[in-house]
């Protein structure tokens, strides 16, 4: 007898339950979303919500100075709007973000690849700052801009917190800011990391300039003309890439450097005062292990342009050459390249560099000189 009561009160509790369950569901009605999913879409509002209210106000746009003719850079899949200017007006061609109070600020080289132009900074606020000093990196598609924060005495400019890009995952959110379409200011876009690693030929065959970028972060979040130099955010906030360029071939295919890239700039800026890149001066492609494998050649950087009067010039390197490794270090496509094995050596150093020339190996010397602003 007592099992029995034992039972039917178990059963009796389980009605119960069912009967409430099925009560609120009646409520909410059929294809109402689950409490879960409401959830995750509240909390990822929220996080969209939080990073651009923190984040906006340290993006900048950036503008050519009244009174300009602008001339057309050489990048067009770096997708600077072309924009009639107004008299008297600035014409906004980029973005770009705020890294120190006291008035440095990074946008892409292409943005501000002209050194006859006047650039301006304005704020989120509408505030407007001259460009007082452009440091170009020569490596890479990186530009630090300097303004005086005193000109504007009552506003602050507030840096952005930079993250780290070496523990990205494909998939991981991210937000976008810039001014789209050069018009239109502090413009968000949300999306995902849709590749991790990219390498990319960017500019205008046509116009004979173009520029290989590394280790890029792919995105489907919307890039416009005009975005580029703003900044790709994490879920927290913080800065994991430089938005870059578009494809002009596909839909929602986008790129940005990575922030540890801008990261190393600005230390390297920090400690010389300007960008230092150690400077070979070929113009080379990368060999890879089934290329080497079909040719009967060496994997290595393979030669195709010297820069005349660099130190690849007088240490006698000529096109065609294959450059096997640097200081004993091998070159391997995916592993390491030449710029990546230059980037661990000073201006000044004296490297050793074996070559494959022909059916002969042959072993150079060259110093490294400081590369030229681009």
């Amino acid at each position: 007898m007592r099992k029995l009561l034992v039972l039917l009160t178990i059963l009796l509790v389980f009605v119960g339950v069912w009967t409430i369950a099925a009560g609120i569901f009646e409520r909410l009605g059929p294809g109402t979303i689950k409490p879960t999913e409401s959830l995750k879409v509240i909390s990822e509002e929220s996080v969209v919500i939080k990073a651009v209210k923190e984040v906006g106000p340290s993006v900048v746009t950036v503008a050519e100075a009244p009174g300009q003719r602008r001339s057309s850079g050489p990048f067009s899949i770096f997708e600077i709007p072309d924009l009639a200017q107004e008299e008297g007006e600035p014409i906004n061609i980029g973005s770009g973000f705020i890294v120190s109070s006291d008035g440095f600020i990074v946008t892409n080289k292409h943005v501000v690849s002209d050194s006859r132009v006047r650039y301006q900074v304005i704020t989120s606020n509408e505030k407007v700052y001259e460009v007082e000093r452009v440091v170009r990196d020569p490596l890479n598609d990186i530009a630090i801009l300097k303004i005086n924060p005193l000109l504007n005495p009552g506003e602050a400019l507030v840096p952005v917190t930079l993250g780290d890009s070496s523990n990205l995952q494909v998939g991981q959110f991210v937000i976008a800011i810039g001014t789209a379409l050069g018009e239109f200011r502090n413009t968000v876009t949300t999306g995902v990391i849709s590749g991790l690693g990219r390498g990319i030929v960017a500019g205008d065959t046509f116009r004979g300039y173009v520029e290989r970028l590394d280790n890029v972060i792919q995105t489907d979040a919307a890039i416009n003309p005009g975005n580029s130099g703003g900044p790709l955010l994490n879920s927290d906030g913080q800065v994991i890439g430089i938005n870059t360029a578009i494809s002009r071939a596909g839909q929602n295919i986008g790129f940005a450097l990575p922030v540890n890239v801008v990261k190393d700039v600005l230390a390297n800026f920090n400690e010389h005062g300007q960008i230092e890149r150690p400077y070979l001066g070929v113009a080379y492609r990368m060999i890879g292990r089934n290329t080497a494998l079909l040719n009967n050649i060496p994997q290595g950087a393979l030669v195709e342009r010297i820069i005349d009067g660099s130190p690849a010039d007088r240490a006698g390197i000529r096109p065609g050459d294959i450059i096997v490794s640097i200081s004993g270090v091998k070159l391997e496509e995916g592993k390491l390249d030449l710029a990546g094995a230059l980037l661990t050596k000073k201006v000044g150093d004296n490297i050793e560099i074996e070559i494959r020339r022909e059916d002969e190996t042959i072993t150079l010397r060259a110093t490294l000189a400081p590369a030229p602003e681009q």
